[in-house]
């Protein structure tokens, strides 16, 4: 997970990305709110972190320029402002969460992780992990812009899994799940078709595990 984390309070900004960094996630700061929307739209971020006291231009501003430019990246305010009428607004603004400090960074931890997962289970009509995207109106499946290859099959487990991101997935579920497979299908049936799924998402930077009598999980890469 790589977040972008919108500080000017340089001490919280260092303490609340060492903890981010805990969980093994990639975190930028940055002090100010003008560069975020640029930076948002150059580089593949899953959370923005931000500040709503900010100097220069405040958060709520810095979040309206994000949205404008067509971003549905998921964003957490940070701020000391506990008025109702605060939270409010950036909620109205385009915010999909609001933390007031002072905080416990493991409440952060969790509600950040929660915002991504959900973010990454359905985007409008489609799904997202990594850089693999599902269009499920047009049956279509890319990473990054290039189009990817499936079987109806194929397209069956990976939604599946996909929708389930980061859940260990049974096998007798996928079966049940997969509208176009014949009733009473084989365990191999199933242990190929992951097989083939694995090699072609590979290059989005995922990972296909098999959890040994449990099933299968569905999860980012580690770097």
């Amino acid at each position: 997970m790589r977040i972008l984390l919108v500080e000017d309070d340089e001490w919280l900004a260092e303490s609340t990305a060492r903890a981010l960094r805990t969980q093994g996630w990639e975190v930028d700061c940055s002090a100010r709110g003008e560069p975020v929307a640029l930076s948002i739209a150059q580089d593949p971020y899953d959370l923005l972190i931000l500040d709503i006291g900010l100097a220069g231009i405040d958060g709520f501003e810095t979040l309206r320029r994000v949205r404008a430019q067509g971003s549905q990246l998921p964003v957490l305010f940070l701020t000391a402002r506990d008025a109702i009428e605060d939270r409010v607004r950036g909620l109205e603004s385009g915010g999909d969460d609001y933390l007031v400090k002072p905080f416990s960074l493991n409440e952060l931890i969790a509600r950040a992780r929660a915002l991504v997962r959900r973010s990454r289970t359905r985007l409008g009509n489609g799904l997202q992990l990594g850089t693999l995207r599902m269009d499920l109106e047009a049956r279509r499946a890319f990473i990054g812009d290039a189009p990817l290859a499936l079987s109806a099959r194929e397209w069956e487990v990976l939604g599946f899994l996909l929708a389930r991101a980061d859940k260990v997935v049974a096998k007798d579920q996928l079966a049940q799940a997969s509208t176009g497979w014949e009733q009473g299908v084989s365990d191999n049936a199933i242990e190929v078709c992951i097989s083939r799924l694995r090699a072609k998402i590979e290059p989005a930077g995922l990972r296909l595990r098999t959890l040994r009598g449990l099933g299968y999980l569905l999860e980012e890469a580690l770097p």
